[in-house]
């Protein structure tokens, strides 16, 4: 049965990437009329309530350490989401994934032991120092700042991520940390005056986004960290820059240039090469 599930594991960070960028594009409609903190608590709220009611995590059974791990689970869910959309409002989607993955490629850079781990991760670097647009242009430098912060965010989050994992159900560590997200999130939305627009039509979109770039992929990425490393979890996200583009490209029209394209090539090939090379780990019982 655990072999099994591990198997699913892959396909379950394949379907979270698809699931968060697709939703990321849906956000970004969102934006011109409820702005980034208006948008992102729209989202995180609505799926701490959805998970909330599906899931009804048994709080009452929490330990000091499941709160505290909650509650920097939940942080990093708020930030890495609300620096995001900060950052993605001034700069393409595709190329904001690209950077913000510097994260999960700096933990996979930290957490290798082997040599062709290490290679597989420079060959993802290289396609980050290609998307990059060095030379200046029109792309925001504050943007570009933004999606790297949130990227150190998203590195905090695989580790905690596998760490709750062991320590509580799945369930119950999701929905506590989108709830306590969502409470960290709440004043930026508030005092932003992003949410004076709501209306019943935005309302449902952000369910919408709230599902497909929360609920959906989180559940699914705990699942994943289950079952492999999280140093495996972290180099199979270098997808994320390809599902990103092409989202941007099918629902929003941002064009990305040739060298842009060949640079998330790069983080495709290093992916794919790590996930080949890993070592396979054994699977301890843990709480469903």
């Amino acid at each position: 049965m655990m072999k099994n599930k591990k198997n699913w594991a892959v396909p379950a960070v394949l379907l979270s990437m698809l699931s968060v960028q697709g939703g990321a594009s849906i956000a970004k409609y969102l934006f011109p009329i409820l702005g980034p903190a208006g948008t992102g608590t729209l989202r995180i709220g609505l799926a701490g309530i959805l998970l909330a009611a599906v899931n009804r995590p048994q709080v009452h059974k929490f330990t000091r350490a499941n709160w505290l791990f909650a509650l920097a689970y939940g942080v990093s869910i708020c930030f890495m989401n609300l620096l995001f959309y900060y950052g993605i409002r001034r700069i393409p989607l595709g190329l904001g994934v690209t950077v913000e993955f510097i994260g999960p490629l700096g933990l996979a850079l930290l957490t290798s032991r082997k040599a062709s781990d290490f290679l597989w991760a420079l060959l993802a670097g290289a396609g980050i120092v290609l998307i990059v647009p060095w030379r200046g242009g029109s792309v925001d430098p504050v943007g570009l700042l933004f999606v790297f912060l949130a990227g150190l965010l998203w590195a905090a989050y695989i580790v905690i991520g596998g760490k709750i994992t062991a320590r509580m159900k799945s369930s119950d560590a999701v929905t506590t940390g989108m709830c306590i997200a969502f409470l960290f999130i709440l004043p930026f939305g508030i005092f932003s005056g992003d949410l004076d627009a709501l209306d019943l039509k935005l309302l449902l979109i952000g369910l919408g986004v709230g599902v497909f770039s929360n609920a959906l992929p989180f559940s699914l990425d705990l699942f994943a960290l289950k079952q492999v490393p999280a140093k495996t979890f972290s180099v199979l996200q270098s997808l994320q820059p390809a599902f990103g583009a092409l989202s941007g490209l099918v629902f929003l029209g941002e064009i990305l240039s040739v060298r842009q394209w060949i640079a998330i090539l790069c983080v495709i090939l290093a992916s794919t090469g790590a996930t080949m090379c890993s070592a396979p780990r054994k699977i301890t019982s843990q709480p469903e």
